[in-house]
């Protein structure tokens, strides 16, 4: 092709371009990698699956997302926002890492409180949400589901709360692990008021909230894949020096040695909460 020719077709390019620029222009939408099969899944593929790979992989679910596929649409109400975390033991770089953690959340702390309705009848909801500080439980996160209790309690209401958690905020040191006896403690006076509480588990929770109120509910359910326990695999495996087997600590794992209810896919959690509630909320109840 000569030199006329070639300018020719680039003219005619550029004529056609200006007609329609959607024509040359390729938009790239942003992936995400499943850890489990490898699938390269986009972003509004995923929002869609309500965050769940083809293959079955549940990926994390952040806090208010997770309040919106639960809650009915009207009349969610969000409480003790402004209960926030203390760096009582002016613990190197706290302050800083906490500020960072709430403007790339959103959030104030790594639990949110709501009330709300689920398909018309009234809950009591904490959603714990691990980016922020890998959900570890501090004296805001223990102070806030400690009082999501007490709420549900005077106001004989069934409480749900979704776990996700790494355990208990090292940089609160000793402050951190009085939250288990804190909150054990008010689920404790809430289940001898007949107080129905459901847990669902998902991945990952560990430490210290598996070793209180995450095994505390009437009602135990999980994500599937979910990592539940208290030490990790890894940690366990180097201390007592064997092979664990396989999907040892894993939500299928648990079911099967009676340790949980029920496995609830995602897309069957909403349905599954508003069926337990209609079969277990007394006559009576307020709603």
């Amino acid at each position: 092709m000569d030199l006329f020719s070639r300018r020719r077709q680039e003219l005619l390019k550029l004529k056609s371009l200006r007609r329609d620029p959607k024509a040359y222009v390729r938009v790239e939408e942003e992936t995400r990698t499943c850890p489990r099969c490898g699938e390269e899944l986009t972003l509004s593929a995923l929002e869609k699956g309500l965050q769940v790979c083809p293959c079955g992989y549940h990926f994390p679910l952040d806090a208010r997302r997770r309040l919106q596929l639960i809650l009915d649409e009207d009349g969610v109400h969000e409480l003790y926002d402004g209960i926030a975390a203390i760096d009582w033991l002016d613990f190197p770089g706290y302050r800083d890492k906490l500020k960072v953690a709430r403007q790339r959340t959103g959030l104030t702390e790594a639990v949110v409180v709501a009330t709300g309705r689920i398909d018309g009848r009234r809950v009591v909801v904490a959603v714990m949400d691990s980016r922020f500080f890998m959900g570890s439980m501090g004296s805001a996160v223990g102070e806030r589901i400690t009082r999501a209790v007490e709420y549900a309690h005077r106001r004989r209401l069934p409480l749900v709360i979704f776990t996700a958690s790494g355990g208990a905020r090292m940089q609160e040191g000793i402050v951190s692990l009085m939250q288990m006896a804190k909150v054990s403690a008010a689920l404790e006076r809430f289940s001898r008021a007949g107080g129905l509480y459901i847990v669902c588990l998902t991945h990952p929770t560990t430490g210290g909230v598996t070793a209180s109120f995450a095994m505390l509910a009437d009602i135990t359910l999980a994500e599937p894949g979910a990592l539940i326990g208290f030490a990790g695999p890894r940690v366990i495996e180097q201390t007592i020096h064997q092979t664990l087997p396989e999907g040892f600590q894993r939500s299928e794992f648990l079911e099967e040695h009676g340790f949980i209810d029920r496995i609830v896919q995602r897309q069957e959690l909403r349905a599954t909460l508003s069926q337990l509630l209609r079969l277990h909320v007394r006559k009576g109840a307020a709603l």
